[in-house]
């Protein structure tokens, strides 16, 4: 193997000063495990969300032990914020809970500019803002069964799902079942092609909110695969729709609802019936529908228009292809006053951008060059500007940026100034945004500015919770390829580094599609458990492969119909940079990893089986052949157009190859790498007289959370100290 690494310095990240050390404590394995998502966290703006049709926003802020809803009123003539407390956690209780009080303030969703609802439980609740204070009174009360509640803004219907039916409450309060299907494999109003191409939702209201758009799902071609219930006696087997690589997929339409009328009216989108449609968006005129049509080999797309009325196909606006595969995961949005403009994401010119489109097809470059865009947050239509985030320096920061549409040329204004990874929310005429942003020194902070980049106001800054804390040493990595790629990744030291010994390591990795692990935010090890693990002398290294996310289309697309390949060599590069250390102890290495990080930890421990000396997998896909259609055959095909591929990556063929320690670890009831992956492969394992160490979590799905998860960490520190240490 080429050895080519790099090794870049990016300075030193402490916690505090070398000095202060002996003072500081270890975190406990609680800490470790879920402290970023409870006591440990940043304080964040919480229920951060702009007033439609105004520069002002509402959060939940604390103050003297209580919580209240309050206003902010950016203005750009002025120094500091004006706050306007709309209504207190005791005033509400007081309107409406008087019998039974909350204990936090629910989340607060606008309506229009002077009304807003919220739910508890299954009841909804209105409220109108008069002289700046809000009064709530009951809405409505929806079926306890109800689920995927869907509020629409202008006319106040509100649509549900219940038993895989849909319904709607008009604005009078009458309620019509949209569906009466009586099958329980035919499911309406809900995500469909298991929420991939960026679909999480089934229920479109249309803009003035008086016609409905929704998924009807077929599954009744897809077999029934058991999750088992073991918390009965005896258990019981629930069967979900998991329709496997190769084989049969559901069926998917959509429908366009009419209150007024009643009446359901049906798209006309053709066949094969198991092609994919996603980035359904209405037409600001409500005449038509746009939805991506994506066939099941998924490198070819047709951005279609359909009449909402007829369902019928109005015209194909145009197309998509490539060699490998077309990844869509965007809805149109519109420019504001155009119904014939919007913009369209594509990664056809090698990385994610963003066009301009009419609906005569014609499409013109907003962004362009080598770096991802990531989200679109907002439209100023007066400046004809978009604003959005991009990975534009670098891949290991996200920024925000404005840049004109409609000119043959625009520069990429950044709208921000300070490292690390933002998240920008923008007001509904684009004049302002909220900038959220993290990174290794700073654990969260806020502030709200101009579009046009002219003012801003820092509205929180949050304490570092880790001060008091043994932090480790963390270097920044660039390794290579062997195709000369440059390869981001990141070393994280004991606390108390001597160079002088030699320390175990252990690598973790998931390097699999739309997940990238090194990026700079707060904290910049990524977990605490890898902090942890540093506190008690391990190294630890994580490195994004190539076939993982914001690096662009070649960069992702490498592993195509090679899963476990490409992305192995370039994790063996960081093998190859670890053990030229030092201060690594080679005979001492562990690797470890969930889901596709699963899957590359098995792949390492069996396909170099003289690397590593122990292995921890988590939820791992073993067999590519029973992975679900959508994910499984955009990156490999199908098992009969690409047999060759599959058997490569097929695990249970390897199982001989073991000489570490591998532990293998599942949730019994994961519906996303179904239980029978790792089953199968202890099955090979004890028919080929390998041993192996297993555990499951019963009850738990594809991630083991709550406080079993710190029992599951205490179980992986475990083994690695049982066989590193």
């Amino acid at each position: 193997m080429k050895k080519a690494f790099l090794l870049i310095l990016a300075g030193w990240m402490w916690s505090g000063t070398p000095g202060a050390k002996a003072q500081q404590r270890q975190y406990t394995m609680a800490e470790a495990t879920n402290g970023l998502r409870q006591q440990l966290a940043p304080e964040r703006l919480k229920q951060f969300e702009w007033i439609p049709n105004q520069n002002a926003y509402t959060r939940v802020v604390q103050a003297n032990g209580s919580y209240a809803w309050v206003k902010y009123t950016p203005d750009a003539n002025r120094t500091e914020l004006k706050a306007d407390t709309l209504l207190t956690l005791s005033s509400l209780n007081q309107q409406l809970f008087a019998s039974s009080e909350l204990r936090g303030m629910p989340v607060l969703h606008w309506l229009s500019d002077n009304s807003a609802w919220f739910s508890m439980n299954n009841d909804l609740y209105k409220g109108q803002l008069e002289n700046n204070t809000m009064h709530f009174s009951q809405w409505c009360t929806l079926p306890a069964a109800a689920e995927n509640i869907t509020v629409n803004n202008q006319t106040g219907q509100v649509a549900w799902t219940e038993k895989n039916n849909l319904y709607i409450r008009t604005a009078a309060g009458a309620v019509q079942a949209v569906t009466s299907d009586t099958d329980v494999n035919i499911v309406n109003g809900k995500s469909v092609h298991r929420e991939e191409f960026g679909i999480d939702k089934g229920i479109f209201f249309s803009p003035q909110g008086d016609l409905l758009a929704f998924y009807r799902m077929d599954q009744r071609m897809v077999k029934d695969y058991p999750i088992i219930d073991w918390s009965v006696t005896p258990a019981k087997a629930n069967n979900i729709k998991y329709p496997m690589a190769g084989g049969p997929s559901h069926e998917v339409t959509l429908g366009v609802y009419q209150p007024a009328k009643k009446k359901t009216v049906f798209l006309k989108t053709g066949g094969p019936a198991d092609h994919y449609l996603t980035c359904v968006t209405w037409a600001p005129d409500q005449q038509s529908i746009f939805v991506a049509l994506l066939n099941r080999e998924q490198h070819h797309l047709w951005l279609n228009q359909y009449n909402a009325a007829t369902g019928d196909l109005v015209k194909t606006v145009f197309e998509e292809t490539d060699p490998k595969y077309v990844h869509p995961t965007h809805p149109l949005t519109f420019i504001p006053g155009k119904n014939d403009q919007f913009i369209w994401w594509s990664d056809a010119s090698g990385y994610e951008h963003l066009y301009l489109c009419n609906t005569s097809g014609d499409r013109k470059a907003i962004t362009a060059g080598n770096w991802v865009v990531n989200e679109l947050v907002g439209i100023n239509a007066k400046r004809n500007e978009v604003i959005y985030t991009a990975a534009k320096g670098s891949p290991m920061e996200k920024h925000i940026y404005a840049t004109k549409y409609g000119v043959n040329r625009s520069d990429n204004i950044r709208l921000d100034t300070a490292a690390g990874w933002h998240d920008a929310q923008v007001s509904s005429d684009g004049s302002y945004l909220v900038d959220a942003y993290s990174s290794g020194t700073t654990p969260y902070a806020a502030r709200v500015a101009t579009t046009s980049g002219k003012w801003s106001q820092n509205v929180l800054v949050a304490q570092d919770p880790l001060k008091d804390f043994q932090r480790p040493e963390i270097r920044q990595v660039t390794l290579k390829a062997d195709d000369g790629t440059p390869l981001y990744g990141k070393l994280i030291l004991p606390v108390n580094f001597d160079a002088t010994k030699k320390y175990p390591v252990i690598v973790y990795l998931y390097n699999g599609p739309n997940v990238q692990l090194i990026r700079n935010t707060y904290p910049y090890s990524g977990n605490l458990w890898y902090e942890y693990m540093a506190q008690h002398g391990y190294v630890i290294f994580t490195m994004d492969g190539r076939g993982s996310d914001n690096r662009g289309k070649a960069f992702e697309q490498a592993t195509f119909r090679q899963l476990g390949t490409v992305e192995m060599n370039d994790q063996l590069q960081g093998v190859a940079y670890l053990k030229s250390l030092p201060f690594i102890n080679t005979d001492k290495m562990g690797v470890h990893g969930w889901s596709f990080g699963g899957f590359m930890t098995t792949s390492l421990m069996l396909r170099h089986p003289d690397v590593f000396k122990v292995g921890v997998a988590g939820g791992p896909v073993i067999d590519w052949s029973m992975y679900e259609v959508m994910y499984t055959e955009r990156y490999m095909d199908t098992p009969q157009d690409n047999p060759e591929g599959y058997a490569n990556a097929d695990l249970l063929t390897k199982t001989k190859n073991l000489q570490g320690k591998l532990m293998l670890i599942h949730g019994t009831n994961d519906d996303v790498v179904v239980w029978q992956h790792s089953i199968d492969f202890i099955r090979t394992c004890v028919d080929n007289g390998v041993q192996v160490d297993y555990f499951v979590y019963p009850g738990h799905l594809h991630n083991v959370l709550g406080k079993d998860r710190v029992h599951l960490m205490q179980k992986i520190t475990d083994y690695f100290d049982a066989h590193l240490k």
